[in-house]
């Protein structure tokens, strides 16, 4: 049944979704409340789900996405058990959530299930758990979980590249397919039990990060978030990606990006801004990056752990006697711990180094001190495990050879599976918890022992006495920054991590009672609760406008997004447009020039043929004024346009002005003092030195740095720099500095687009040809100026009262105007309609005339 919905996986992977029949289901309770096939896509958005109308379920539900569910599974007597998975992170962040919250889950099972049993065991997780099962077939699972996760994003997200075939593994086509037919998968899961006006999605870490594009391919205005459980590496690393745009604009289809530190959050906005071009904005403490009219945002937020869960095993351990068992095993000896996953970054054969380190370099712990090391096992088939195993047994033997003697052995390995109950037992005796992780996402470990280290509440046990714990741990790992405490080391160095066992071990005992106080305030306080309940906030927070704005779906494959824009926000007609210029009488026409008649991208910067001929059309119609609006300099435009000698240009936004059928320049600035270049010019030289690919502009009224070429990164930092310079400089200066796209610029104060649109409707009042229609067509932020003067003219009366006005960007973008045209071309095509209508107009009057 589920093999039909992977089969063209290159089709998948390609965004060309292929319609499939509905299976027949059993009926799911409170299933999405819209019509069609639950697979279907289609690059025609006609089937996207964005109502306005509020679902008749009123209650609010968060449906949490993994890649495994919280539950424990078992055969027993040819029938599956299944139980709760208590030291599961998705069922403990439940505690976080509303209390009348109802919680679902979508995830695969850990266990394989036959293809006949899988509607009766889908029904009982259904019921009982509220768990959705997806079932993965066992080629699909492990080219996906083994393949592309584990031997592709795993390493690469740890900062490992595979530069030999034997080091590593080479991108593969054939996984990536897969990683995205899975993601399918669960999408269709999802979609089977959604209401999309009501239910908040809550996907996790880097399984399922091209789900987002899924989803919001298919609910335009669905209220989601994402947690990346695993570190984002910098954007060196991720560059290397050959599907790291897909991944990213699949995860800004989110509405909440959440990680555990300001480092990882921080890669993951250079990657957008390096390869997307997009810059995140800070504002009153929240991080968002806009995104074609919608704001994603970014949450920076470590998960905790289960109080509860971790006193109740404490408890339990207790009773057990596991606790007095070890105490007496290691009576006389200084218990140091370590605790990680069979995995190559976790870097326990550099924590075996350093105790090694530390015991030649301070004999003194010689036969006292003990480093118990507990593996466990790896999940899946990571990359050189075996390797990594032989190594670290190879230095346990050596190091023990060494240093041991009867009755005494330095490194204890535990590769065994070992109990919850006896790892509590373990944290309760030891003295240090030592991390050494190369690079990990978050790690627990150091939360958990500063824990059990405080003991029971309410106990009565010998350990209730002063709280004491030591943590040695690396840099590298999630936790390290909220633990101000630890002794936090570069596990490279081993020489400097054995010096740093040393120090814990040595410390006197109030100074590792004070560093333990402050740990536990911070571990007790920000538990997993903590941590899913803030999640939740910002969520609503970010999704709160969702139904204030008109949303449609845009893009093919993972270039799919959606654009959120003011309900009054539409594309310009082009025959509606015509109609209303047609019965027009006094008509004002302005016109940006880069970006609007010539696209940005294009070398030969000079205006073709067709626009030149579509510009003298409009200008031969006496009932036009048409003006190019530009902030390029004079001796350009003028020579660009000498064929219209009708046409107006104001250059320079707008500081000098040529009127229509006048060859002269006026000006229109304030000031003819230019005294402020002379100080201007040399600081811009300073950072054009500085910044390769930057360069200066010098026009005659303005000076403009701009940075297109150079480092995006370096250039906003130096252009941030150079904007705080000048304005120190040129505080007493009649001039404005602005930063725009890619530019730094100094001109005149009082000089605008805006300025000189109000100037041009003002003149044509003044000669008694009031304006009653007016077209307005820019790209970029000084053509806002323009579009706002527009709305300022009406109230100033500076228009016809019943004046019809277009104000039109070029792209569908945030903006002032009202309208929009998708591109240059756009706006050819429609400068060409109304030139026809001029030319249709200027004929019948010469044949009216001609008849007279």
């Amino acid at each position: 049944m589920i093999s039909r919905s992977y089969t063209n996986l290159l089709d998948l992977a390609s965004g060309n979704f292929p319609v499939m029949g509905r299976e027949p289901r059993r009926r799911l309770p409170r299933v999405m409340t819209v019509p069609g096939n639950v697979s279907e896509f289609d690059d025609d958005q006609a089937y996207s789900v964005s109502s306005d109308n509020p679902s008749s379920v009123s209650s609010d539900r968060m449906i949490i996405v993994a890649n495994r569910l919280p539950l424990k599974a078992e055969r027993r007597n040819g029938s599956w058990s299944f139980t709760w998975d208590q030291d599961a992170l998705y069922l403990q962040l439940k505690d976080g959530l509303p209390e009348d919250m109802e919680v679902l889950y979508v995830g695969s099972l850990s266990v394989d299930v036959e293809s006949y049993e899988q509607d009766d065991v889908a029904q009982i997780l259904l019921d009982k758990f509220k768990c959705v099962p997806t079932f993965l077939p066992p080629d699909l699972q492990s080219k996906f979980y083994d393949g592309f996760c584990k031997r592709q994003l795993w390493p690469l997200f740890h900062y490992m590249l595979p530069f030999t075939a034997d080091h590593g593994t080479r991108f593969d086509r054939s996984l990536w397919e897969a990683y995205v037919a899975t993601n399918k998968l669960f999408f269709q899961k999802v979609i089977e039990v959604i209401n999309p006006d009501d239910d908040y999605v809550w996907i996790h870490d880097y399984h399922l990060m091209v789900l987002p594009t899924f989803l919001r391919r298919r609910f335009n205005r669905i209220r989601m978030g994402f947690f990346l459980h695993s570190p984002f590496p910098s954007s060196e690393i991720y560059r290397s990606l050959p599907v790291r745009e897909e991944i990213l604009k699949a995860l800004l289809n989110s509405d909440l990006i959440g990680f555990h530190t300001f480092d990882y959050a921080r890669h993951f906005l250079t990657c957008c801004s390096r390869m997307l071009g997009l810059e995140y904005q800070s504002k009153r403490g929240y991080i968002g990056l806009e995104y074609y009219g919608r704001t994603v945002g970014i949450k920076i937020m470590p998960v905790g752990i289960n109080m509860g869960r971790i006193q109740s095993v404490m408890r339990y351990s207790e009773e057990e006697g596991k606790v007095m068992e070890l105490r007496k095993r290691y009576e006389g000896k200084t218990v140091l711990l370590g605790i990680d996953d069979m995995d190559i970054f976790k870097g326990i054969n550099l924590k075996l180094l350093a105790m090694e380190q530390m015991l030649n370099q301070h004999s003194n712990w010689r036969g006292r001190a003990v480093l118990v090391q507990i593996v466990n096992p790896a999940r899946g088939k990571g990359i050189d495990i075996d390797e990594i195993r032989g190594e670290i047994e190879g230095s346990c033997k050596r190091i023990n050879e060494e240093f041991g003697k009867p009755g005494y052995q330095p490194i204890v390995y535990i590769d065994t599976p070992v109990s919850v109950n006896e790892i509590i037992a373990y944290y309760h005796i030891a003295e240090c918890v030592v991390v050494t992780a190369v690079r990990d996402g978050m790690n627990l470990t150091p939360y958990e022992y500063i824990v059990c280290r405080q003991g029971l509440l309410g106990s009565e046990s010998d350990f209730n006495g002063p709280k004491k714990s030591m943590l040695v741990a690396s840099e590298f790992i999630g936790c390290s920054p909220s633990l101000s405490g630890a002794i936090r080391v570069n596990p490279w160095n081993v020489e400097a991590t054995g010096e740093a066992l040393n120090e814990a071990l040595s410390m006197r005992d109030p100074e590792k009672q004070l560093r333990h106080e402050k740990h536990f305030r911070y571990v007790s306080t920000h538990d997993v609760a903590f941590w899913s309940r803030s999640f939740l906030q910002d969520l609503e927070r970010i999704c709160v406008d969702h139904f204030k704005k008109r949303c449609w779906g845009m893009g093919i494959s993972f270039g799919f997004r959606v654009v959120a824009l003011d309900p009054n926000f539409r594309k310009l007609s082009i025959p509606c447009i015509v109609s209303d210029y047609k019965r027009a009488k006094s008509r004002a026409i302005l016109l940006d020039y880069d970006g609007t008649l010539m696209p940005q991208n294009s070398i030969n910067k000079a205006p073709s043929q067709e626009v030149l001929k579509f510009l003298n059309e409009l200008c031969e119609d006496k009932k036009n004024s048409i003006f190019i609006v530009s902030g390029r300099g004079r001796e350009s435009l003028g020579t660009w346009f000498s064929p219209c000698e009708n046409i107006g240009i104001a250059a320079e936004h707008g500081y000098f002005l040529k009127w229509p059928g006048n060859k002269e320049w006026e000006t229109c600035g304030q000031s003819c003092d230019f005294g402020w270049m002379q100080i201007v010019e040399p600081v811009m030289k300073q950072y054009t030195e500085a910044t390769d690919g930057s360069s200066i502009e010098i026009k005659d009224s303005a000076l403009v740095w701009q940075y297109r070429d150079a480092d995006s990164g370096f250039g906003s930092l130096q252009a941030k720099e150079m904007l705080e310079h000048l304005e120190s400089v040129l505080a007493n200066e009649p001039v404005a500095v602005k930063s725009g796209h890619y530019i730094v610029e100094v001109k005149p104060q009082g000089v605008s687009k805006g300025s000189v649109a109000e100037k041009i409707f003002s003149s044509m009042d003044e000669k008694g040809k009031p304006v009653d229609f007016v077209l307005c067509i820019g790209d970029d932020r000084s053509d806002e100026d323009m579009f706002e003067a527009i709305g300022n003219a009406m109230s100033k009366r500076l228009l016809c009262d019943n004046a019809l006005v277009f104000a039109c960007t070029v792209g569908q973008k945030p903006s002032k105007a009202k309208y929009y045209l998708d591109d240059t071309m756009e706006v050819t095509s429609m400068l060409e309609s109304l030139a026809e209508a001029s030319e249709a107009s200027n004929f019948s009057m010469r044949e009216l005339d001609e008849a007279l």
